[in-house]
């Protein structure tokens, strides 16, 4: 399956809707949502970006990075709907968030995930992501919070 993929606003209506997708996750597998905020003007031009990966005109995933003034972006909201997963399309998400990062002049992602996500561990370090001791942001201080860095190569 191919994933097409566009920049949208946070804001969009499909943003809004996949992230929406997102919090219920969270909440079914951590009992609450995700408290780290994430502003819309983190993730516009040129101080990130925000995707919306759809199949079919049907919004099914999403993914931004927004920049973290140090060569760095980090990678926030990247998901799949469930009825749309197991097809390759969180790769295809993810090459396109590293292709925009590089373009943007990014020399290394980086993002967490939570110790009740480990398909997602399992994915990102497939493709390349290293578990760091590296900790920052709203999860910093957070026991099972994973943090995992990938330099960007041209």
């Amino acid at each position: 399956m191919h994933l097409h993929i566009a920049a949208r606003p946070l804001d969009h209506p499909d943003s809004v809707a996949i992230v929406a997708a997102i919090q219920r996750y969270y909440v079914d597998v951590y009992g609450g949502v995700d408290e780290d905020d994430t502003e819309a003007a983190e993730f516009t031009p040129p101080e990130g970006v925000f995707l919306i990966g759809y199949l079919d005109g049907e919004p099914v995933a999403s993914g931004g990075w927004r920049k973290q003034g140090d060569g760095s972006v980090e990678i926030k909201r990247m998901f799949v709907l469930d009825r749309a997963r197991n097809q390759g399309l969180a790769r295809q998400m993810l090459d396109v968030l590293e292709d925009t990062a590089r373009a943007a002049g990014a020399e290394q992602v980086v993002l967490n995930t939570g110790f009740r996500q480990p398909a997602a561990m399992r994915f990102y370090e497939a493709n390349g992501y290293v578990r760091t001791e590296d900790r920052y942001g709203h999860y910093e201080q957070i026991d099972g919070a994973y943090f995992y860095a990938k330099p960007l190569t041209s």
